[in-house]
């Protein structure tokens, strides 16, 4: 018979094997959790797009409308042609923002019209039509949505999105997203959109920044009842293979003519404020949005001068000599590991403006989506006080994002 000591040593032995082994599990589990990252950095991402056995089956047999530009490419060609090619009824296309192909210039409006080589009508969803009418979707049975956004709040393939998933929840239609990584995906920054400055370029009580893919985005709209009267969308969406949101992802082709390049992609969220106010963010150049400046800025040594170019026909300060600075020379893993809403560039440039009272105009008010952001930039607060004050904002969307991620 055992004694009370060896009882007791016996019990503190088992506890302490027990500790060991969990804290040993513990540490096996977290070092998997952390090597899963990186055995997707070894993989190849696949898109949404590529991805046809899971997408093309449900289009089989039914009239589809696409959601589509210059992006939505499927092994070098466009998506369009492979929906032909694979027998599916392509019924129509809808537009976003610049266009079919892409050459809209910003906030153009961009005409309806005929795919000169497919012969699809085209229907613009930029200009007085953002959302398409019961009428245009008459016998559609699916929508088939593929655009490469850029992961920012303004950018306006998002709120093309809403009005597309809205229209079809009202017409009791389908839709499917095919979902491609976000290249500002691997952080969240900015302020919260507050209700009163909503608008095309800002519709949903998001940070600036949002950090999600548009099929994460897309689940969002509908997990949030973000669509009118709350009206439930059939959304599926095809998410992409081998992705999380810290991974590098350098678009192949410009998702906008005045993004020509992922430094201008890494730079927009920061400098597209610049809109709002007199300086030229570098439109009517070879480094738009890699770039800033204004004729009153002397005390910048560079200088460029906007001219009509492709995607910008008229730009602001048009043949004027602007003085500023030059920000495309950053190495590419800087401004990833600048994971932050750059605020410096603005207020240097309000602080050497001459005219203060007409530096920002209503439409800075849209972008920011609140008016907090000139006050605090007119009374002098530091970018690091102006960020803080979003902190709780961005906590509390956090928590809200988290549920809609698809990937780690």
């Amino acid at each position: 018979m055992q004694n009370k000591n060896s009882n007791s040593i016996f019990h503190k032995l088992k506890k302490s094997v027990t500790t060991v082994f969990v804290f040993c599990f513990c540490l096996s589990h977290l070092a998997c959790a952390q090597d899963k990252p990186k055995q997707l950095a070894n993989q190849k991402i696949v898109l949404g797009v590529e991805q046809t056995a899971l997408y093309f089956p449900l289009l089989q047999a039914k009239k589809v409308a696409f959601v589509g530009n210059h992006t939505s490419i499927l092994g070098g060609k466009h998506l369009v042609d492979s929906l032909l090619a694979a027998q599916i009824k392509l019924v129509k296309v809808f537009s976003p923002e610049h266009g079919f192909r892409g050459d809209a210039d910003a906030g153009q409006k961009v005409k309806d019209g005929i795919d000169v080589k497919t012969g699809l009508p085209i229907i613009s969803l930029y200009g007085k039509n953002k959302k398409p009418t019961a009428a245009q979707l008459k016998e559609i049975d699916v929508i088939l949505f593929d655009i490469q956004d850029v992961g920012v709040r303004f950018y306006t393939y998002i709120s093309t999105l809403h009005y597309v998933m809205e229209a079809a929840a009202e017409n009791n239609i389908k839709v499917i997203v095919l979902d491609r990584p976000n290249p500002n995906g691997h952080y969240v920054d900015g302020p919260i959109l507050e209700k009163a400055h909503q608008s095309f370029i800002g519709m949903h009580p998001v940070p600036i920044v949002h950090g999600m893919t548009i099929g994460e985005y897309a689940r969002m709209i509908e997990g949030e009842k973000w669509l009118n009267n709350g009206v439930t969308c059939d959304l599926s969406v095809i998410s992409c293979l081998n992705y999380t949101h810290q991974m590098p992802f350098e678009v192949s082709l410009s998702p906008s003519p005045n993004l020509p390049n992922t430094t201008a992609i890494l730079l927009y969220p920061s400098l597209c404020l610049f809109e709002g106010t007199p300086i030229s963010v570098g439109r009517g150049t070879d480094k738009p949005f890699q770039q800033f400046g204004h004729p009153t800025l002397s005390e910048y040594d560079y200088h460029f001068t906007p001219k009509p170019t492709f995607g910008a026909s008229n730009p602001k300060l048009n043949g004027q000599k602007c003085f500023g600075m030059d920000l495309s020379k950053q190495p590419m893993d800087s401004l990833r590991m600048d994971a932050y809403l750059n605020l410096d560039y603005l207020i240097k440039a309000y602080q050497a403006y001459p005219n203060k009272e007409k530096f920002f105009t209503s439409f800075f008010t849209l972008l920011a989506g609140t008016k907090s952001l000139e006050n605090a930039i007119r009374d002098n607060r530091t970018a690091d006080e102006i960020r803080e004050s979003w902190q709780l904002g961005l906590e509390e969307y956090q928590k809200m994002r988290k549920k809609y991620l698809l990937y780690p």
